[in-house]
C-alpha cells in the first residue's frame, strides 16, 4: 500500500497503454509522469488518489527500469541460453545502470533463467553435437563467457568427452580437402587445424598417425594383408 501523506504528488489517473496493454500510464497531479508494468501497479497497490512521496516515485521508476531490463534479457534468452556475464554485458550496452542490472540478474537467477551451471552444460553439449572441439577450446570459450573455472571443469568432466573419437571424425572429414597436397604438408596442416579446435598433442598425434596410415593404404591399394 502507498502511504498517504500531505506532501508529494497525487495519482490522478492510471490508464492502460494502447500500444502495450501490459503497461499502464501513471498521471501525477493531472500530468503524465511515467509508465509502469501493470503487474507492478497491482503489486504496489497503486490507486487514484494516493499521494506519492519523492522516494516512492523514485522506487516506482526503479521498478520500471528493472522490469525493462528483465524483459530485454528474456528476449535475449529466447535465442539461446546466456551466461551471467553475457547478460550483464548486454544490459550494460543497453544503458541500464549497475543497480538495475544487479536487481534484474538477481530476479532472473531466482527464476533459474540465468544459471551458469545450466549454461555451461548447454554450451558443451551443443558444441559436441554440432561443432566438435577439444577440452582446451571448450574451456577457453566458457572462460570468455564468464563461467568460473570450477564450473567449467566439473561440467566438462561430467560430459565425458570422447576427444579421440571426435578428433578422428573431424580429421577424416577435413583430410578430404587436402587431397592435392603432399602428405607431409597435409599432415602439418591437419595437425594445426586440430590444435586450433582445442585438441592436445596426446590426442592429435594418434589421430594423425591413424589417418595418414589409412591415407597411405588407400593410395597404394594395400589392404594390410601380406
Amino acid at each position: 500500500m502507498i502511504d498517504i501523506s500531505p506532501t508529494g504528488k497525487r495519482i490522478t489517473a492510471i490508464e492502460h497503454q494502447q500500444r502495450d496493454p501490459e503497461r499502464v500510464s501513471l498521471f501525477l497531479d493531472g500530468a503524465f509522469a511515467f509508465g509502469l508494468p501493470a503487474l507492478v501497479a497491482v503489486q504496489e497497490g497503486l490507486r487514484v488518489g494516493d499521494q506519492l512521496t519523492d522516494d516512492q516515485i523514485a522506487r516506482l521508476r526503479a521498478l520500471d527500469e528493472q522490469a525493462k531490463a528483465v524483459g530485454a534479457t528474456l528476449n535475449l534468452l529466447a535465442r539461446r541460453p546466456r551466461s551471467e556475464r553475457e547478460v550483464r554485458d548486454r544490459l550494460k550496452r543497453k544503458g541500464f545502470p549497475p543497480e538495475t542490472i544487479d536487481a534484474a540478474v538477481a530476479k532472473l537467477e531466482g527464476w533459474r533463467y540465468v544459471d551458469d551451471d545450466a549454461f555451461a552444460r548447454y554450451w558443451v553439449e551443443n558444441r559436441e553435437a554440432n561443432k566438435p572441439r577439444g577440452r582446451r577450446l571448450l574451456e577457453q570459450e566458457l572462460r570468455l563467457k564468464g563461467v568460473d573455472r570450477e564450473t567449467i571443469r566439473q561440467t566438462i568432466d561430467e560430459t565425458e568427452l570422447d576427444e579421440a573419437s571426435a578428433a578422428l571424425q573431424l580429421g577424416r572429414s577435413k583430410l578430404r580437402t587436402y587431397g592435392s597436397l603432399e602428405p607431409a604438408v597435409a599432415r602439418r596442416r591437419l595437425g594445426a587445424f586440430l590444435v586450433r579446435r582445442g585438441y592436445g598433442y596426446d590426442v592429435v598425434k594418434p589421430v594423425l598417425d591413424q589417418l595418414f596410415g589409412e591415407h597411405e593404404e588407400s593410395e597404394d591399394g594395400s589392404d594390410g594383408e601380406p
